[in-house]
């Protein structure tokens, strides 16, 4: 009777086989988790402790509580900064997807030279965020810029214009390239859901006198809904945060017209020594990501 029970226990099928499966499963996992935690979840909680402090993060740590937290949302220039990146964070978005989807659209019909066409709409998205500021930088330079060059040989401007120290054109400039370096990620997200889609149903829509836009609506758009909610999460989350390109190209002026909410931690950080202060708006910046990506799901998911 032992014998047989020693068995049982050492068969295949049975429970401790099972948890010698699951253990397995556990130490494969380990050290992915580990290093998620050593470079996700460590920095975050780490950021969040910071911001309950007044610290030049070597000796002096003085504990304020809520204190950074307070100010910062009742600061008119906190607010301000908010405001130009959600203006900015909009307008990126919408033209990456409205691009994106055009270009999706067309990338996924068969003809002749498809696939260099998909290498070439994408070249964007592969050029760092440095080198692409740096160059329409110098594309739109007031001197030398090739871009004042090409308008006066046009005879559309008189001389040369200052483009990204306009107060009133340098937002929707910045936009304007930020949506060009971004929207091929979009495409190819796009593109991918886009060949997901059975040709059996945009058939039988096409078959039941659905016209284009009646098939995009009622088969594609459904279609891509899932890849949407990805999409747009990542997309948005993305530029909300983002830093480098306008850095380069304006350093949140003039003024504060492109003054984003990371231009303006990383001000607090590196240029004002205020560890807590920059820690706290980016534990504000974090948790509207965290709510934006839950309000996009419950919309989408419900639509």
């Amino acid at each position: 009777m032992e014998k047989e029970t020693s068995k049982a226990r050492l068969s295949p099928g049975s429970a401790g086989s099972v948890s010698r499966r699951e253990i397995n499963g556990y130490l494969f996992v380990l050290p992915v988790a580990a290093v998620l935690a050593a470079l996700v979840v460590y920095p975050l909680a780490y950021g969040v402790y910071i911001s309950f402090f007044k610290t030049n993060l070597v000796k002096k740590w003085t504990f304020v509580g809520l204190r950074y937290y307070l100010e910062a949302l009742k600061s008119p220039e906190f607010l301000g900064q908010m405001l130009v990146t959600v203006k900015f964070t909009a307008g990126v978005v919408a033209g990456h997807f409205f691009f994106g989807m055009i270009l999706a659209l067309l990338l996924n019909r068969n003809f002749r030279g498809r696939a260099v066409f998909r290498v070439i709409f994408l070249l964007p998205w592969l050029f760092p965020d440095s080198v692409v500021a740096l160059l329409f930088k110098w594309i739109l330079n007031p001197v030398y810029g090739i871009f004042n060059h090409m308008l006066m040989q046009l005879g559309l401007i008189d001389a040369p214009q200052v483009w990204l120290s306009n107060a009133g054109l340098a937002l929707p400039i910045v936009i304007a390239i930020c949506i060009w370096k971004g929207y091929p990620m979009i495409m190819m997200m796009l593109l991918a859901g886009l060949q997901s889609i059975s040709d059996d149903v945009k058939e039988a829509a096409r078959i039941d006198g659905a016209n284009l836009w009646q098939s995009f609506r009622y088969v594609t758009l459904p279609g891509l809904r899932s890849v949407l909610t990805v999409t747009l999460v990542l997309d948005t989350v993305w530029w909300f945060k983002h830093y480098t390109l306008v850095w380069v190209l304006t350093q949140g002026g003039p003024g504060d017209t492109t003054s984003l909410i990371s231009i303006s931690i990383y001000k607090q950080a590196f240029d004002n020594f205020n560890f807590g202060s920059a820690a706290a708006m980016s534990v504000i910046v974090f948790l509207i990501c965290y709510l934006l990506g839950i309000i996009y799901r419950k919309v989408l998911e419900n639509d």
